[in-house]
């Protein structure tokens, strides 16, 4: 991040020169006389070059004026969002030269759990503009409650950013690339509470012709978690003249097995294609819920027990359809057979002193998990540890960090490169890491000339109040987030 001053004061006068350009007289040169270059002691060799400036002046005189009279200074420098502080009159700004893609959107109201829905329109695409199909679930001011709603959105004209480290303009491919204004569409079904979380599944499409059907299941601040078919609304987006059915907005099912408990915690199966869903509330129950063949849904009320706090994550395993882990306030992961009949857990490991936020499963080498807790630390665990109770009490993370200084509020394991992980926190950071990466102590002991930085730590993306970011399955190191100032989409050169 460079830092830059909140208010630009710099005037700019009515003779100001060009870069390049040279002074020309009013007068052209008379009969007779000689043309006289006045820079021509510039050269006074021709092995020794002075450099005068642009304008005529010696670098350092001109910056001295332009400080003078207030102008813009930049400050190139590594800049560690928690680590270091802005001076009064200071504002954080983007190096552009690292962002191969970048675009913030602002809805109406914040949305602080979304899921990015997959799409129709090819995997790997590395093309821009890029198109980024969403669901959010949104938190309305106090007073103005049903003002939420679920938002179903589209993201299109995600141009590439040219003043990328990496982006060639030469490239043949970039000729065919169309430079756009990035647009936000959303649709919205009417809610009467926030939402806590919310997540998106789909069933395969039955036929060529049809459409893959989307579910969200939406956890509400109230307690209930509303489940919805928004297959229309996203089929309105791209289909002139679609008409959404009269009861579009309606939920498909509605549970209240959690009565009036709030929870954060919900999970759709990747390996139940009908849709199998877990959901978790602040006293520490957790349910189960199936969708059966007809279409409906059937809850479990026979909940799963263990925890001494509130749930605050549930992930299903990416291989193991009846497997699920489970992260809480009262420190600790805990793995479960869904088909145990005592409806309790297999293996508890405590995590962390503080809170447990967050877990991500890696859907590639399926032995890791990652858990974010309260403190700000994250930890990388092997599963092959957790074999047993015994073992699973004494085993260590693989991997651990305390950069961040502020909450871990959300992380997630690349898609298609299993030493990728990506972490949200509460002091407005995304980071990128490559657990990959190995370095001595002497040549980690600075990362970009910054003192106590993991050399694992790729990149470091500034937003405010963000909550939650996910990676793109279908654009390759794209990373939508979200936050309190809205939307980003970005792409890394790291990434």
């Amino acid at each position: 991040m460079a830092k830059r001053a909140a208010e630009d004061d710099e005037q700019t006068s009515p003779g100001a020169l060009k870069g390049g350009e040279r002074p020309v007289a009013d007068s052209g040169v008379a009969d007779g006389e000689d043309f006289e270059d006045e820079f021509e002691d510039e050269y006074e060799s021709e092995d020794e070059i002075l450099e005068a400036g642009v304008d005529g002046r010696p670098d350092e005189e001109r910056g001295a004026e332009e400080r003078a009279s207030g102008a813009m200074e930049v400050d190139q420098q590594t800049f560690i969002p928690g680590r270091n502080k802005l001076d009064a009159g200071q504002t954080l700004a983007p190096d552009l030269s690292a962002y191969e893609m970048l675009h913030t959107l602002e809805p109406t109201w914040p949305c602080l759990s979304f899921d990015i829905v997959k799409d129709n329109l090819g995997d790997n695409r590395k093309s821009y503009p890029a198109t980024v199909y969403a669901v959010g679930g949104t938190q309305a001011g106090a007073g103005r409650e049903r003002q939420n709603q679920v938002m179903v959105m589209k993201l299109s004209g995600l141009s590439r950013n040219d003043q990328a480290g990496n982006f060639d303009s030469d490239s043949e491919d970039d000729d065919d690339e169309e430079t756009a204004d990035p647009i936000l569409e959303t649709k919205s079904i009417p809610l009467t509470s926030t939402t806590n979380r919310i997540r998106a599944h789909q069933s395969p499409q039955s036929s060529s012709s049809n459409s893959a059907t989307t579910i969200t299941a939406a956890m509400q601040e109230s307690g209930d978690i509303l489940i919805h078919d928004i297959t229309p609304y996203l089929q309105s987006f791209d289909t002139p003249g679609f008409q959404l059915p009269a009861n579009a907005s309606k939920p498909l099912s509605t549970i209240r097995a959690h009565k009036k408990n709030e929870g954060y915690a919900l999970d759709w199966s990747p390996l139940i294609p009908a849709g199998k869903l877990l959901t978790g509330d602040s006293t520490g129950t957790i349910f189960a819920t199936t969708r059966t063949e007809g279409g409906g849904f059937v809850t479990d009320t026979n909940g799963y027990t263990g925890h001494t706090s509130s749930v605050e994550e549930l992930q299903w395993s990416p291989t193991e359809r009846n497997v699920f882990a489970s992260a809480s306030a009262d420190g600790t992961v805990k793995i479960w057979d869904a088909r145990a009949k005592s409806r309790k857990h297999a293996v508890s490991v405590k995590v962390s002193d503080s809170d447990a936020n967050v877990l991500s499963w890696s859907h590639l080498t399926p032995h890791l998990l990652a858990s974010g807790h309260e403190n700000g630390t994250w930890s990388v665990w092997d599963l092959r540890q957790w074999k047993t109770p015994s073992t699973a009490s004494t085993s260590k993370p693989v991997a651990h960090f305390s950069f961040h200084k502020e909450q871990i509020t959300s992380l997630e394991w690349h898609p298609t490169d299993d030493s990728i992980v990506s972490v949200c926190a509460g002091d407005n950071t995304l980071t990128l890491w490559d657990l990959a990466v190995e370095l001595d102590d002497e040549e980690s002991r600075f990362t970009a000339d910054v003192k106590d930085v993991p050399p694992q730590l790729l990149f470091v993306h500034f937003m405010e109040g963000v909550k939650e970011g996910h990676w793109h399955p279908q654009i390759p190191g794209a990373v939508m987030a979200s936050g309190g100032s809205g939307f980003g989409v970005f792409r890394s050169i790291s990434v």
